[in-house]
């Protein structure tokens, strides 16, 4: 493939009248997509773009996954125009920089993102022209309704998208970088970027006809809207979540087999089977099930799809593969799904890669590693010390071309052809990446010792209670050179309620934090003295997240010494 036109169009000369896509258009009726007819519908809208000269400018989309908001993207990019792809999660400020630093000249929204929408576009720093409702809205033009307008112009004989040459090697999409430590960049990426990306996940992953996949990840996400790609490409049908309270049901509604997504989700859907099971009391013959399934599998017997069948039922009967990326997942979560017999695959990239720069492949995988480079990819250890640590750094067709009129900071990670990730590694014998943390997020201690946080936030995550936690370098007495090793740590309030023979009730606050501190002293033991946590804020309040449910340290960091400052300010006006 030399661009993303061309794999619509193999799509739908291969899977024909196959289902694309199911859409739900109340609670108990349904409307099928077959891949024939959504290269039509993509035709037709982009028809509507050339005629109204969208493909001219920059094509914004913000909100919810959905239908239209992928029919937009398509569109724009078959049609020789530009996706700027935009987080519905954004604040009006921020809407209204990224719409004003990206050039948008259009913008397709749901209706939820309208009065931000107006807000940006009545603010005058933008050069937004043209915004249409992603869904019917009366009196105002909308997609259907340029849906509609194309497939006219093409039942008269238009031929204008067939017309269209693209430049696999332009710059056709804008993303932005997550943003959880400074002002998000904005990435420029190329079809030829995207297809790469696409064509080596066909090559290694497990995908195909007959799937039914979930389009969890948020479109805006790097991950999102290349899994897309690739679920069109594989000719896997795609459905969507109504919202992640009715997961389950969907997983059953729809007999998903598979899904791109992050730890998040899969974390939170191992649980809930766990307090299920617990609840039923019978931890214990699960536990015992999964050690059976694993000595099985040593002698390649594998029953456990058969031994879990009650499990699996409650996820639709169909699930068999996860796709993770974005954020280290729990180990003992992916254990707990593979002895389901829901193999888990562990993938790693950036934005800036299109995004995914190595993935594990069905059957070769290592506990502790995101797998394999990709093929046509090559990933090297930049300046590794005596344990063979060092920065990962790429090199391949899916890296970006660089940061949109930011040359300085893409001078900073393309050097040489190569792109400098800020992610710290080894790579084995085997040539199997294990990342060892984030290099921005080192805390360099006074003495000179480096201690990467999410060694210990690995093992602070194993705690039945645990949440969400971050480990953080925090000045000591103010003193930004004399940093101290700091947890942060979300728990469960529901964990610490006690049943007894007057009722439940939650433990005490200071009992529940008294046990935290002590499991904490406990973990701080295994540790050598630089690694052990000396500073400790405990909550049962979320932390601020990014959309794909990365914490935003620098926020977190924030709002810790806000309240220090708070704190202290208090006590001086005690004393006076």
């Amino acid at each position: 493939m030399n661009n993303l036109r061309e794999l619509l169009e193999r799509s739908a000369e291969s899977y024909g009248s196959s289902k694309a896509f199911t859409l739900k258009t109340d609670r108990e009726t349904y409307r099928d997509i077959s891949f024939i007819r959504y290269l039509e519908e993509v035709r037709s809208l982009a028809a509507a773009f050339i005629r109204r000269g969208l493909t001219e400018g920059r094509i914004a989309i913000i909100g919810k996954n959905s239908y239209n908001w992928f029919l937009v993207n398509a569109a724009a990019q078959i049609g020789g125009g530009f996706s700027i792809l935009l987080d519905k999660e954004l604040k009006e400020d921020e809407l209204i920089s990224n719409l004003a630093r990206s050039g948008a000249t259009a913008i397709f929204y749901d209706q939820k993102e309208k009065a931000r929408v107006d807000a940006a576009l009545a603010s005058g720093e933008t050069i937004v022209t043209e915004a249409f409702p992603l869904y019917v809205c009366d009196g105002v033009t909308d997609t259907d309704d340029l849906l509609n307008e194309g497939k006219e112009l093409i039942g008269s004989g238009d031929e204008s998208v067939g017309q269209v040459v693209l430049d696999p090697e332009r710059t056709s999409t804008f993303l932005f970088t997550s943003g959880t430590t400074s002002l998000s960049k904005i990435v420029m990426l190329s079809q030829s970027n995207l297809v790469a990306n696409i064509e080596g996940l066909m090559q290694i992953e497990d995908i195909h006809c007959g799937d039914t996949n979930i389009a969890l990840l948020p479109y805006h996400h790097a991950f999102g809207s290349t899994g897309q790609w690739y679920m069109l490409a594989c000719g896997a049908r795609t459905v969507f979540c109504d919202g992640l309270k009715y997961l389950q049901k969907n997983l059953k509604e729809y007999g998903v087999s598979v899904f791109v997504g992050v730890p998040l989700i899969v974390e939170s859907i191992y649980k809930k089977i766990l307090r299920t099971v617990e609840k039923e009391g019978l931890l214990g013959r699960l536990n015992r099930a999964s050690k059976a399934v694993r000595l099985l599998s040593k002698v390649k017997i594998d029953l456990r799809r058969t031994i879990f069948k009650s499990v699996l039922d409650q996820l639709g009967g169909e699930m068999r593969e996860v796709v993770l990326g974005a954020s280290a997942p729990d180990p003992v979560c992916i254990q707990g799904f593979n002895d389901f017999g829901i193999s888990c695959i562990q993938g790693y990239g950036l934005t800036e890669t299109s995004p995914v720069l190595a993935a594990e492949r069905p059957g070769v995988q290592r506990t502790g590693s995101v797998g394999l480079p990709m093929p046509d990819v090559e990933i090297r250890i930049f300046e590794p010390d005596e344990k063979g640590i060092g920065e990962l750094i790429a090199k391949g067709p899916n890296i970006m071309q660089g940061y949109y009129q930011n040359e300085e900071a893409t001078n900073e990670v393309l050097v040489d052809g190569w792109f400098h990730t800020g992610d710290l590694g080894y790579i084995d014998k085997d040539g199997f990446i294990f990342l060892t943390g984030r290099k921005k997020n080192v805390i360099v201690l006074k003495n000179g010792e480096n201690v990467s946080p999410e060694e210990i936030e690995t093992k602070i995550a194993s705690l039945p209670y645990q949440m969400e936690n971050i480990v953080v370098g925090l000045p000591n007495n103010g003193d930004e050179r004399d940093l101290t090793v700091t947890l942060k740590l979300v728990y469960n309030p529901d964990y610490f309620v006690i049943s007894d023979s007057y009722g439940s009730h939650e433990m005490p606050k200071e009992e529940i934090e008294a046990q935290i501190r002590a499991d904490i002293e406990k973990i701080n033991d295994t540790f050598p003295a630089a690694k052990r946590i000396r500073r400790m804020y405990i909550t049962d309040e979320p932390m601020i997240k990014t959309s794909t449910g990365k914490v935003r340290r620098f926020l977190e960091i924030e709002k810790i010494l806000e309240e220090e400052q708070a704190k202290a300010e208090a006590a001086e006006a005690s004393e006076a």
